[in-house]
């Protein structure tokens, strides 16, 4: 008799439970090349929101990570229809035992190996307590873990999360975080220091050394009518950090991911020049800002007025200033 289609079906359906092992102890599981054959530059697990149409969360910070080099793993924190600022929105919201359901998941199998976390914006303090155990568990199987947290909680004075949330980055998250990605509003709720000044920037900067990250990126100040990211690392505790800043040009739109994306390329080329922070954060801010003419652009060739909205980045077009950023904007290092 012919092996037909439905013989087939009723094999695989079969009840037997014997059957199963037995057909199971037979099949091998192929490895897992990213940890069998790793790369050079690492394994990332990108925990945050996802949307269907637009980039922010992980649409916005996997797809580089993946031209640089780095296999990534993400978790979405959220999945929605498109990011919530357009009049509507439609998803679902993943709660922390989802999360731990998904990483007891990986643990069963042996895939819980990861060179680096990062994580995003996070709505809840439910949420971001499971975080927590995330990176203790992922530190139990790699203790040399590097977590980039972008502590994504508001800007320009107004908080987008609960008050609570504040307190946990402070207290709990910025102590294990091995760099740190605030913008000048957040940066200033985790220290309770008002910066005025790239002196208050800075100063900023060593009271987070002090919290735990040895390397800490404050990634958008505004002093004076100036735009500037300001960057520390130290490299030994107790020791004084190599600070430095970038004056970034100014363009006239707001555009949605930006931060997303200014945090996963900072990972991406940090990892290639550890021991450089400014040579990395001179890469990510070339790349940002070539992206954002170049959105900037198109949309007036479509006939836009960008400044009446959030614009979406135009990632996938840019992917050329990703790879290989042409470096126009230096860092300048503080004596």
């Amino acid at each position: 008799m012919p092996f037909s289609l439905s013989t087939t079906t009723t094999i695989l359906r079969s009840p037997n439970p014997n059957f199963r092992r037995s057909r199971k102890s037979r099949m091998s599981t192929p490895p897992v090349l990213s940890l069998a054959l790793p790369s050079d530059t690492g394994r990332v697990l990108s925990i945050q929101s996802h949307t269907v149409q637009g980039y922010v969360g992980n649409k916005s910070a996997v797809f580089p990570l993946q031209l640089l080099g780095y296999d990534v793993d993400p978790i979405n924190s959220v999945q929605f229809s498109n990011h919530t600022g357009y009049p509507t929105f439609k998803g679902q919201v993943l709660n922390g035992e989802q999360l731990w359901e998904l990483i007891e998941g990986l643990e069963a199998n042996d895939l819980l190996f990861y060179t680096h976390l990062l994580t995003g914006y996070i709505g809840s303090v439910s949420f971001l307590n499971t975080i927590l155990e995330v990176i203790n568990k992922l530190r139990s199987v790699n203790p040399n873990l590097t977590y980039v947290c972008d502590p994504v909680m508001g800007d320009e004075g107004k908080l987008y999360v609960p008050e609570e949330l504040v307190h946990v980055y402070r207290e709990k998250v910025v102590p294990l975080a091995s760099m740190l990605t605030p913008n000048q509003f957040e940066a200033e709720k985790l220290t309770g220091l008002r910066i005025n000044s790239e002196e208050d920037g800075r100063e900023a900067c060593a009271i987070l050394h002090a919290a735990g990250p040895s390397k800490v990126v404050i990634t958008s100040i505004t002093i004076g009518g100036l735009l500037l990211l300001i960057g520390s690392h130290q490299k030994e505790k107790g020791q004084k950090p190599e600070q430095f800043k970038i004056l970034i040009d100014k363009i006239p739109a707001y555009f949605t991911g930006t931060g997303d994306l200014m945090t996963a390329l900072l990972l991406g080329w940090s990892n290639k020049y550890p021991d450089s922070l400014d040579k990395a954060a001179e890469l990510a801010v070339s790349t940002l800002q070539a992206l954002l003419r170049r959105t900037l652009d198109d949309y007036k060739r479509a006939g836009y007025d960008p400044t009446s909205s959030s614009l979406e980045i135009r990632l996938i077009q840019s992917q050329d200033d990703i790879r290989n950023p042409n470096v126009e904007l230096k860092a300048e290092r503080y004596r």
